[in-house]
């Protein structure tokens, strides 16, 4: 070895005892002091295979977002009339779980049978606080305040956040398509003259729309309302849902 290559030893020994010298009680004084680099993973952006929302809770829940262009969707605002002549706006439903349907009082095919299904989920929750259903009729000319207090009541709607609620039609059927992506539109070559999703969409207590995962990982994004826990699966051999949208709220209450 020669002269040249000990004399580089020497020097990277002395910068290391500098450095040990100097750093070294530094990182200690601050390791007794607690003042040390901490864990950021709680304040990043934390997301499931199918989202960026930033989340703060330890006990977040296996459920997705529902996403549109790489975003999380969120309820927009809103603001309709109850069956009680209330007022009620999206921030009546923060800090609850709730369904989501679109239905109409005089609606011969799916819709009672959309909300039979809602009255075993409301009973499943009853005196929860924080579980509601939003159920937005599509034929507000119809369906006044008075018509919608008639119809809870013909359901045994019991649940004071179970709100049907009325309003402009225009905005009520952009909620439905922009809002929550449930299809809704007037057709009166079909029964009842009103086309309409028969799905559910969940919403989470910060007002997402979120779902479990199908066999291939994918977000469900809605639950099918069509078919009853009695009857399991219908003459198509579709399987009914509503018992997963109870699993699913009960993950979502705990969050």
């Amino acid at each position: 070895m020669s002269k040249k290559s000990n004399y580089s030893y020497v020097g990277i020994a002395f910068v290391i005892l500098v450095f040990g010298i100097i750093f070294i009680p530094k990182i200690i004084d601050r390791v007794s002091e607690g003042d040390v680099i901490r864990d950021e993973s709680r304040s990043k952006d934390v997301s499931t295979s199918n989202s960026k929302v930033k989340d703060t809770k330890q006990n977040k829940s296996d459920l997705v977002y529902l996403e549109i262009n790489g975003e999380a969707k969120k309820v927009p605002e809103f603001s309709f009339t109850n069956q009680d002549g209330i007022t009620i706006t999206n921030n009546d439903y923060l800090g609850k779980v709730y369904v989501v349907e679109f239905f109409f009082t005089t609606c011969p095919t799916i819709c009672p049978i959309m909300n039979r299904n809602l009255v075993g989920v409301q009973n499943q929750f009853d005196g929860l606080e924080d579980f509601g259903i939003a159920s937005f009729t599509i034929s507000p000319e119809i369906d006044t305040p008075e018509v919608l207090k008639a119809y809870a009541e013909k359901y045994n709607v019991t649940n004071p956040n179970w709100h049907f609620l009325t309003g402009d039609e225009s905005a009520i059927y952009k909620l439905a398509n922009e809002g929550f992506n449930l299809y809704t539109a007037k057709d009166d070559s079909v029964e009842g003259g009103f086309e309409h999703s028969g799905n559910f969409a969940l919403i989470d207590k910060e007002g997402y729309i979120r779902s479990r995962t199908d066999d291939f990982g994918n977000p469900k994004i809605f639950y099918n309302g069509l078919i009853s826990e009695e009857i399991g699966v219908d003459e198509d051999g579709i399987p009914q849902e509503i018992t997963i949208l109870k699993e699913d709220i009960a993950k979502l209450l705990k969050e």
